[in-house]
């Protein structure tokens, strides 16, 4: 087996993995590199040097992960493309929001390589995505090489627990199999439960490490976390302050909207439209729609009947009046140029009374990563739009994640028992925790960790 690491950078970046087994070859995931802009956020899949790939298997729709799709497809023009079920659903409204997001960098920052691929490209790729229940076995390889006499090797999905329709990997061959964990997320969350990996045997384990850096502190739980939402939301309504929470679309702004609609039907909130964005409401109904689908928590809450959500109409973050306690689960969680959440915290930033709650990854080099950084009464650059600012509102942030705890991720790599591990989707300190930790605890297993386009023979 030969597997390939095709993320260009050594963080977390666009994440692709290049599998060739018993003559077949399958990419795993087929991302894009949220901080880097053009072709140079693309997955490294000339590194593959072939353009005969069967199949690429997707395990869930952020962009991170899916957001090359239709340039995979060009350079593998023989695959066809699997996914979970629930990805099934979600998948060609992403990457049309990617084509709308790449036409504006292109118009405002002047982007000339975008957008990487159209509406037209999108729709005519459709047809090849297949959609698949959770731990079902799928033979995956090209029918032209089955019908010569070399059987296919097979894949299965299994539930992650990160977002709707995630899923790990687990790629079976004739002598060896590989499990790619994709996002995982092992704790039940407000929605989602955790994920289902239970009685998963790899020989090659293929690792995210996201949060390898962070320890989760003594008597730390989601509830203690959601309690200190509460309660900081209602200190700031109380000094006639709003709230912003800037949340990623997919994901991370249905459960912020299941917390409020718990909060309010527990009558730790008062009943108040919550303000969102266009794309937050489209996923956020698909969760509804689906939620007989999903394995989940709450399977009767349908977040648009039980909360008021009013969808920001354009211009309007800039202009509406931020008086009255109003509440925002705006787009994008790391308020990049040009979006509501941007806009809004531009003009919350300088006032004591408001706040802005971080409850998901923001990196350091993005406004939201900058306002995180920055101290009460500091000035700093918020964005180049949005220039030089002095921080005066609440800024607080709430461990609410969708990936592992780390300490979770290594008691899984016990169970799986595999010969090797390959490390990858996580900061450089990230990794090496990792990889101490498993050569401490499990001193037989391999630990890899591959670089941009390195090549790894098991």
């Amino acid at each position: 087996m030969r597997i390939i690491n095709l993320n260009p950078d050594t963080d977390i970046g666009a994440s692709s993995w290049f599998v060739e087994m018993d003559g077949h070859r399958l990419l795993l995931d087929a991302g894009t590199h949220p901080k880097l802009e053009g072709t140079n956020s693309l997955p490294l899949y000339k590194a593959t040097k072939t353009n005969d790939v069967d199949a690429i298997a997707i395990s869930h729709c952020h962009h991170d992960h899916v957001g090359s799709l239709p340039m995979a497809l060009r350079q593998f023009p023989n695959a066809h493309v699997l996914m979970p079920e629930l990805s099934y659903y979600i998948i060609e409204r992403v990457l049309h929001n990617s084509v709308n997001v790449m036409t504006r960098q292109r118009e405002e920052l002047g982007i000339k390589e975008y957008p990487l691929y159209t509406h037209d490209e999108v729709d005519d790729i459709a047809p090849l995505f297949q959609g698949f229940k959770y731990n079902r076995e799928i033979e995956w390889a090209s029918f032209k090489k089955t019908r010569a006499g070399i059987p296919s090797p097979t894949l299965e999905f299994f539930d992650a627990g990160h977002t709707l329709g995630s899923a790990g990997v687990l790629v079976r061959g004739k002598k060896e199999n590989v499990f790619y964990t994709g996002d995982v997320c092992f704790h039940d969350q407000t929605i989602l439960k955790g994920a289902r990996f239970e009685n998963v045997r790899a020989d090659v384990l293929i690792m995210e490490t996201t949060r390898g850096n962070r320890a989760t502190p003594p008597g730390h739980t989601r509830q203690t976390e959601v309690a200190r939402l509460s309660e900081a939301i209602l200190k700031a309504q109380a000094r006639k302050g709003s709230v912003l929470i800037p949340a990623f679309a997919l994901g991370r702004t249905q459960e912020i909207l299941a917390m409020l609609a718990l909060m309010m039907k527990e009558g730790k909130l008062k009943k108040q439209p919550i303000y969102i964005g266009g794309l937050g409401r489209v996923f956020t109904e698909i969760y509804d729609l689906e939620s007989h689908r999903a394995h989940r928590q709450l399977p009767n809450l349908q977040l648009h009947e039980a909360l008021n959500l009013v969808v920001l109409e354009k211009g309007q973050a800039e202009s509406m009046k931020l008086t009255g306690g109003k509440i925002f689960v705006i787009t994008a969680g790391m308020m990049s140029e040009k979006t509501a959440a941007h806009d809004l915290a531009l003009r919350m930033i300088g006032d004591k009374k408001h706040a802005i709650f971080l409850v998901g990854y923001t990196e350091a080099s993005t406004p939201g990563g900058r306002l995180r950084l920055a101290k009460d009464g500091e000035t700093f650059v918020f964005s180049p739009s949005g220039g030089r600012v002095t921080r005066q509102c609440e800024i607080q942030e709430f461990d609410l994640t969708a990936h592992a705890n780390r300490e979770d991720l290594l008691d899984f790599v016990g169970r799986v028992e595999p010969r090797t591990v390959l490390l990858g989707h996580g900061d450089d300190d990230a990794r090496k925790w990792f990889e101490d930790q498993i050569r401490t605890r499990h001193p037989k297993i391999k630990v890899i960790q591959p670089g941009p386009g390195k090549v790894v023979e098991t």
